[in-house]
């Protein structure tokens, strides 16, 4: 099955790098490599892979550099560390600069495969060209975009996931650690206010008055809920 998702490996062992490449071709990832963390952060910008395998250790541009950096210029996609560090005080520091995961070496090809197929199950939006509806829009998680009046807004990734979970939820409370799960692909300790912040943004561009929303409302004390179909049927009629 060709999954159509790229990951960038960023490594500078030649060994290692040219192992863990290879293993993801057989599994049918497409690959870009890179081992330098300068290169590794133009790379990335310039072809916004789904998946990055950092190493922490990099000439150049030490890895945590290279997430924080790519992440201030707006790559949002999932980077996980892969790293020979293991204290926790590490891991801590790793997720404050915007990783998503953490293997540690040296790690069982195997478990990094595992982790890599859990991620593209739950957390990259799926391939295939999923169409939602609400009121007059339309949703195209696949492109990251809405379509209203036949004109098209874009999306964040973010927004794009936040939003997809919602329309595959209507009518459900969903609390703000269910989000931030699913946004971020982990348990996180991201602000909730950073949260509540990308809802606010999505709501400019799916209400008609942002300050008083009808499809994505607030459950006080516990998070949001998206409208029902039923109720937007029953307003509707």
């Amino acid at each position: 099955m060709n999954k159509e998702i790229t990951i960038a490996v960023v490594e500078d062992d030649d060994n290692l790098r040219f192992l863990v490449s290879h293993r993801l071709q057989t599994e049918n990832y497409n690959v870009i490599q890179c081992s330098d963390g300068l290169e590794a952060e133009k790379l990335i910008l310039s072809s916004s892979p789904d998946i990055v395998l950092l190493d922490w250790m990099l000439p150049g541009k030490e890895g945590i550099e290279v997430c924080e950096g790519i992440r201030k210029a707006g790559f949002e996609n999932i980077i996980i560390m892969m790293t020979a560090k293991s204290q926790d005080i590490d891991k801590i520091d790793a997720y404050s600069y915007g990783v998503t995961d953490y293997i540690t070496k040296p790690f069982n090809m195997d478990v990094l495969v595992a982790m890599i197929e859990n991620k593209v199950r739950f957390f990259v939006p799926k391939v295939q060209n999923e169409v939602y509806y609400f009121g007059d829009t339309e949703h195209h998680p696949n492109v990251h975009s809405l379509i209203r009046d036949g004109k098209k807004i874009e999306l964040t990734i973010l927004e794009n996931r936040i939003l997809l979970h919602f329309l595959q939820n209507k009518g459900k409370d969903i609390t703000r650690e269910e989000l931030m799960e699913v946004v971020w692909g982990y348990s996180s300790n991201v602000n909730t206010r950073t949260l509540d912040m990308h809802v606010v943004r999505l709501r400019k561009k799916i209400e008609t008055n942002p300050d008083k929303p009808y499809y994505l409302q607030t459950v006080r004390g516990l998070g949001y809920r998206f409208i029902s179909e039923e109720e937007e049927e029953e307003a509707a009629s």
